[in-house]
């Protein structure tokens, strides 16, 4: 049977379109995206369900994933601890082939069925965890041997992939099937599936960390202030949230580093 995502573009002699045409087309195609996650909320509502009950608890959330999947796994896990304030192993992220993998492919990295499990250890991933695997195919053999031992170990998973009844949505606990069908280059998973898995992974972690605390009102009150632009980012918040003038704003800020503090100081005043 052939994968959706590897099925025939809609989209013919692609050589031959204007650079117009290319771009319209592949606008049309993502705007379809956004539907796609949209049928699949049940399933994505179950998987943060989980992921929060388990975080709640003290647990952390892994990405496994190869090639496009696993960068994206990394990309949402490398942003919790600036966005959310959080340790940097509460989310973790990891791709087939290392760290190497991220800039560049290594050969059949994917295809190793023990590989992902093996990864693992080096963080003592256990029952109090959660594993999410990434594969717009379904069928990776790297993701599909770490959630099915994962699974043996009683860790609860989850998945996000862009095919339906995968091998490895089967594998999951909690599978997220996020249907986009055939993309704008035949079977560029980097495209539209690669969209749809970014979306979902956002929704999940976002999610987590509003239902943990980490964000007041709708401001992230415990990002790290890495940077001139974060910092001013900071002062328009205590100031929006207290009233207070920002040269003050910007006193408290720098005396105690800490958007949240300076909010909770300022709230006993």
């Amino acid at each position: 049977m052939e994968l959706i995502t590897e099925t025939e573009s809609y989209y013919k002699n692609l050589q031959e379109l204007s650079l117009e045409e290319i771009l319209s087309s592949i606008n049309k195609e993502d705007q379809t995206v956004p539907l796609a996650v949209a049928k699949a909320m049940p399933q994505i509502k179950a998987l943060a369900t989980a992921i929060v009950e388990k975080m709640g608890r003290g647990g952390r959330l892994f990405y496994i994933g190869a090639g496009t999947s696993g960068r994206l796994g990394i990309l949402d896990a490398s942003e919790c601890p600036p966005t959310f304030g959080v340790p940097y192993d509460l989310v973790v992220g990891l791709i087939a082939g290392g760290d190497t993998a991220i800039k560049k492919a290594v050969e059949n990295a994917e295809d190793d069925l023990i590989q992902a499990w093996t990864d693992l250890q080096q963080y003592q991933i256990d029952e109090n965890d959660v594993l999410v695997g990434i594969a717009a195919s379904g069928t990776t053999p790297y993701v599909l041997g770490g959630l099915k031992i994962a699974t043996e170990h009683n860790i609860v998973t989850g998945c996000i992939v862009c095919n339906t009844d995968s091998p490895i949505a089967k594998a999951a606990r909690y599978p997220v099937e996020v249907i986009v069908g055939p993309e704008f280059l035949t079977g560029s998973t980097r495209m539209k599936a690669g969209t749809a898995q970014k979306m979902v992974l956002n929704m999940l972690t976002t999610s987590a960390m509003i239902r943990l605390g980490k964000v007041k009102g709708n401001k992230m009150v415990d990002m790290q202030l890495t940077n001139s632009k974060l910092y001013r980012r900071g002062v328009r918040i205590i100031v929006r949230e207290t009233g207070i003038d920002e040269r003050q704003a910007e006193t408290l800020l720098r005396k105690y580093g800490s958007i949240r503090k300076v909010l909770e100081l300022t709230k006993t005043r």
